[in-house]
């Protein structure tokens, strides 16, 4: 034993020598100052230049004082400094996994993405989890859990009816495991096709769950065309009902038939907020969405002629539709619903039966710039992006920067503070996130410095994955993993939950 334990010493002293190991004197954390920046704190306050000062992953002061010995200093002039970027709703979920490096995320300035939406999560919180401590990616994560897994879960392939009392008392189990295991709360995507047989009361029972564990409702509502007034009612209530914060997300009017009808949303919101309930919204800066193409017809008739027709007069044709997934017809990925049918032969209606049994994803182009503006300006709006790694939506690697550089810079559709306390306090806030979404002491160092006369999206419909312009440095848990166009290589991204 004697023997043994010598050979361990000297094994310990060889790995303190080569600089593995300091004996009797741990490594200091590393220290940044950024100087002279316009600080952005997250609050909506007015910017102010302020040196900031990072010790290992925590902001410890915000003031004038000069760079200490040894710390690393960054020359802020003439650019803002603010909390990093929190997204909640993003598709990464399996996108950390595949692609860690995350740059078409942390290029936008994003530090946090909150996954799991629309009603689709990990089965098992708990293993998800788990493997993204194991592997950690540039950035931080946190997961919702899904409605429609844990429905799909319980009433495998006969879901497309209402829910038993027993199936919904399983399903609540479910819900409950997962909140143990670190879920944020409950998602839901009732306009798709596994959650659009839900009853409210059966989300109802599934959010009071949540709630007990102090989690929030983020729904992907029943209708986001002609029957939305409904679907925002339904989603208060279902806020009200269970008692936990209810959020709208990517909150949009996607039809012609209710294009100017955002005052009419905005005032169904501020009445339940007016009356102490807790709904919010997140909304992405363009004026197109993507999801699959069964989505566009409500009543699920989709070979039914008239019930197309109808479809597809309600987005203002076929042009207005185009492709991101067409497995059978690759050609016409990247073309219109209408170049498609005219290339074929057929009428929009006849393409559109052809292709109603394949997987097929599309993006509308059916909104209207008056009211994303309107929804954008309200205070209890946030910035999302319903995009991701790998996203073949533009908003996927360009939506922070893009509300950044188009609608404050060049539209002036929102001051600089308040667009980024729409990207920081407020959804770090709706997710509970107290140490994060402020540059405050104290506050974790998630931080992204940009030239706000730069920061643009340079991502199109043609080519969506192009990234942004405009952020000079990224910081997460005080780790540099964005520098001047080009990644690090660090992960120090981590799990969060409440």
């Amino acid at each position: 034993m004697r023997l043994r334990a010598f050979f361990v010493r000297i094994a310990f002293l060889s790995l303190s020598i080569a600089g593995v190991v300091e004996v009797g004197r741990a490594q200091a954390p590393t220290a940044w100052t950024i100087t002279g920046a316009r600080v952005a704190d997250g609050t909506g306050a007015d910017l102010h230049k302020a040196n900031v000062r990072v010790v290992g992953d925590t902001i410890v002061a915000i003031g004038q004082e000069p760079p200490q010995a040894g710390d690393r200093t960054v020359d802020g002039t003439g650019l803002v400094l603010a909390p990093g970027f929190i997204d909640v709703h993003n598709h990464s979920t399996d996108g950390l996994a595949t692609d860690p490096e995350a740059p078409s995320q942390i290029a936008q300035g994003i530090t946090t993405l909150l996954v799991g939406p629309d009603g689709s999560s990990p089965k098992s919180i708990a293993d998800y989890l788990a493997a993204r401590r194991a592997s950690p990616a540039t950035v931080n994560v946190a997961t919702m859990v899904g409605h429609a897994t844990v429905r799909q879960q319980v009433m495998g392939d006969d879901y497309r009816r209402a829910a038993t009392s027993s199936e919904v008392e399983q399903m609540a189990t479910l819900v409950d495991r997962a909140m143990r295991e670190g879920a944020m709360g409950l998602s839901s995507g009732l306009e798709y096709i596994v959650g659009s047989y839900a009853t409210t009361d059966e989300v109802v029972e599934l959010a009071k769950v949540a709630a007990r564990h102090g989690g929030v409702y983020i729904s992907h509502i029943r209708d986001e065309a002609d029957l939305t007034m409904d679907a925002v009612r339904e989603t208060i209530a279902i806020g009200e009902r269970a008692g936990l914060p209810a959020q709208i997300t990517h909150i949009k009017l996607g039809t012609v038939g209710v294009w100017g009808k955002a005052n009419e949303v905005v005032a169904l919101v501020e009445a339940a907020r007016a009356r102490g309930v807790d709904v919010t919204a997140d909304a992405y800066p363009y004026l197109a969405w993507q999801s699959n193409l069964k989505v566009l017809v409500p009543n699920k008739q989709y070979k039914d002629p008239a019930s197309v027709k109808e479809a597809l007069d309600d987005v203002g044709g076929g042009k207005n539709i185009q492709f991101t997934r067409l497995a059978r017809f690759p050609q016409y990925v990247g073309k219109r619903l209408s170049e498609a049918a005219a290339a074929e032969g057929v009428s929009e209606v006849e393409f559109f039966i052809r292709i109603a049994d394949d997987e097929v994803g599309i993006i509308g182009h059916t909104m209207a710039e008056p009211d994303l503006r309107a929804f954008y300006q309200q205070p209890w709006v946030m910035v999302a992006s319903d995009g991701g790694v790998a996203n073949n939506h533009p908003r996927g690697a360009g939506t922070f920067p893009r509300v950044l550089g188009r609608l404050v810079r060049e539209q002036g559709w929102l001051t600089l503070p308040e667009a980024i306390r729409k990207m920081t306090s407020l959804p770090a806030a709706r997710l509970g996130l107290s140490d994060r979404g402020r540059i405050a002491p104290g506050a974790r160092a998630d931080l992204v410095l940009f030239d706000p006369s730069t920061i643009i999206d340079r991502s199109t419909f043609e080519q969506p994955r192009a990234l942004p312009e405009g952020v000079r440095m990224l910081w997460v848990n005080g780790v540099l993993v964005w520098r001047d166009g080009a990644a690090t290589q660090e992960r120090p991204g981590r799990v969060l939950t409440r």
